[in-house]
């Protein structure tokens, strides 16, 4: 594939505040006709995880949440409330590592993130925003709507942000897709120097979704949604984000 001539990324402005369960296809067409954005087949449209998960109800009132023996005493260890830990725990498959203020989780996602994933910025008073169920499954009914609204096929990322491991600061990293391959694979093609290259294997949707953060920032902006033109990406109807996350048997630091 030739790399692009020229990328594009587009924030769409003016996207409503999500309070309660509503439909996210109708929201998303009506921010692009108001943005003037007619997508295009081959488009990537990146979206926060945190309107998928509003949309769908993922917000839980810590509040209403009574925590456990198990939370209260990592809530000791951490400095966390026991409330939000309890919440976590509810999110994680194990945790990973664990100090004060930090706890780093093996989520239902199988991701490895800092509290699986659950987060109080933009969630509204003593409410916390889950990531979403499925995250491929939503990215999935969205781009179906968006085909049959506007005849062509794109790509939908999910991103969220994320902490790295020996790297401070945290960028935008794909956690769910649809339509698109999320890699691009070089392996047996030729460098300048014509060295066959073994094991070049680009994670574009990760890179894609760092670029859609830098438009949307961490919230306070108001904008979840990028539509970027021109991505060297590879439209797949049967992609998904599984592929993403390295076998544990192939991790040398877990």
């Amino acid at each position: 594939m030739t790399t692009p001539a020229r990328l594009e990324i587009i924030p769409l402005l003016g996207f409503p505040q999500l309070e309660a369960p509503c439909h996210l296809g109708e929201l998303v067409m009506a921010s692009l006709k108001e943005n003037q954005l007619t997508p295009q087949q081959g488009d990537v449209l990146v979206v926060a995880h945190k309107i998928i998960s509003k949309a769908e109800g993922a917000v839980i009132d810590l509040n209403t949440v009574t925590p456990s023996e198990k939370a209260i005493d990592i809530a000791q260890q951490t400095g966390k409330e026991p409330e939000m830990v309890e919440v976590i725990l509810g999110q994680s498959k194990k945790i990973v590592r664990q100090s004060h203020g930090v706890i780093i989780c093996e989520n239902l996602l199988g991701l490895i993130c800092a509290n699986a994933g659950v987060d109080r910025s933009n969630a509204g008073e003593d409410k916390v925003v889950l990531l979403p169920e499925n995250p491929d499954h939503s990215a999935n009914e969205l781009r179906q709507f968006l085909k049959a609204k506007f005849d062509v096929d794109v790509g939908v990322l999910v991103a969220d942000t994320h902490g790295r491991p020996w790297r401070e600061g945290a960028i935008g990293m794909c956690i769910g897709l649809s339509g698109a391959d999320p890699f691009l694979d070089y392996r047996g093609q030729h460098d300048l120097y014509d060295y066959e290259m073994q094991t070049e294997i680009e994670c574009v949707a990760d890179e894609l979704c760092a670029a859609g953060t830098l438009l949307m920032g961490q919230g306070n902006e108001g904008i979840p949604l990028v539509l970027i033109k021109g991505a060297k990406i590879q439209i797949d109807p049967h992609a998904s984000s599984t592929g993403l996350l390295r076998d544990p048997d192939r991790d040398l630091f877990r």
